[in-house]
């Protein structure tokens, strides 16, 4: 998922941040280059230290100071997630520092992208079965009183993080690190897995488990989600309005934005991804816009998710005159509905 510069052969590339200075891009000088290299890498080391710091509060408080009940699970899992991301971003930072050379070994090259996969798909399931829950809560009522327990919802959190690992092992099988020109160490995907199978070359192999890998990403990971949560919500705003309910409930708001931050954040990963199964035929300017713009807002996504979710629970001018811990409360009261209990066992 984030790794070095455009490389050579059949490899496939996965870029972090900005290319490095190479012969095909050669109008940049050096000291550009170099200055650009450490712009990048302190904002995301800024970047780290607001998503250490707000996802790090979020676990204290949903994990600590909160009744344990099937939405704060929900939402401590989702949160799990973006911090699990943050954690990555060092990492990086330090690899664009280096001009782009990979100092920590192929193990983690496999272990970090895989870690950065499972934390997309785990986020993305989460708030699918967080859309699911309320629509089961408007449209079943009585099944959701009688089922929506905790002990049910900690077995799908699990098959959550299942699924998504199985979904990441194809990173611990193709990424890995290769040393290119002088001696710099990058870490990349290779799906070339054909080159002595039988002793008989496969023409076009690699790109079938490239572009395989792509769809399943794609429609697990994107579509099928994206589709779910917006016909589950879809369905819960009619029956609300059907029902003159408002539908301005805290949590309602605190779910939209999670789904809106994640599906504006990871969209353009998905792109860039796609632009790569034709990188012959796509610019490069092209691919290496989406690479910048999906850095960013990935990171966006991951550290700053929760600021928003604050924001969403309380008006702006609010803010300021509660306590932390009240706002994050606050955030997470699940009031949709009015008067259906949290099972807490």
């Amino acid at each position: 998922m984030f790794p070095p510069p455009p490389a050579q052969g059949t490899m496939d590339q996965d870029i972090t941040t900005f290319p490095p200075t190479t012969e095909a891009n050669s109008s940049q000088t050096p000291a550009t280059v170099k200055a650009t290299h450490l712009a990048s890498a302190v904002l995301l080391f800024a970047t780290f230290l607001v998503g250490l710091v707000g996802n790090g509060l979020y676990l204290w408080v949903l994990g600590l100071k909160m009744r344990r009940t099937v939405t704060t699970l929900w939402f401590l899992h989702v949160v799990s997630c973006y911090f699990l991301f943050t954690l990555m971003i060092p990492f990086f930072a330090v690899y664009v520092l280096l001009g782009f050379h990979w100092a920590f070994g192929t193990a983690m090259c496999k272990l970090l992208n895989t870690c950065i996969s499972l934390g997309m798909f785990s986020s993305v399931f989460l708030l699918t079965l967080i859309s699911l829950d309320r629509y089961v809560l408007t449209h079943h009522p009585v099944w959701f009183r009688r089922h929506r327990t905790l002990p049910r919802a900690r077995k799908l959190v699990v098959g959550v993080w299942l699924v998504s690992f199985a979904l990441s092992a194809p990173y611990l099988a193709f990424r890995e690190t290769r040393v290119v020109d002088g001696g710099r160490i990058v870490c990349i995907n290779n799906y070339d897995v054909s080159s002595n199978w039988k002793g008989t070359e496969m023409p076009g192999l690699e790109r079938r488990v490239h572009l395989a890998i792509f769809v399943v990403q794609f429609l697990l990971g994107f579509l099928l989600p994206f589709c779910t949560i917006v016909a589950c919500y879809s369905r819960v705003g009619l029956k609300m309005k059907e029902k003159k309910l408002a539908w301005a409930r805290k949590p309602f708001k605190v779910m939209l934005a999670a789904v809106a931050s994640f599906f504006l954040s990871w969209l353009p990963y998905h792109l860039y991804q796609g632009v790569k199964l034709y990188r012959k035929e796509v610019p490069e300017s092209v691919s290496g816009t989406l690479l910048i713009i999906y850095t960013f807002t990935s990171c966006f996504n991951a550290c700053f998710t929760p600021i928003i979710y604050l924001f969403m629970g309380e008006k702006f001018w609010q803010v300021f005159r509660m306590s932390l811990l009240t706002l994050v409360k606050a955030a997470f009261v699940d009031d949709l509905g009015g008067s259906v209990p949290e099972s807490s066992v």
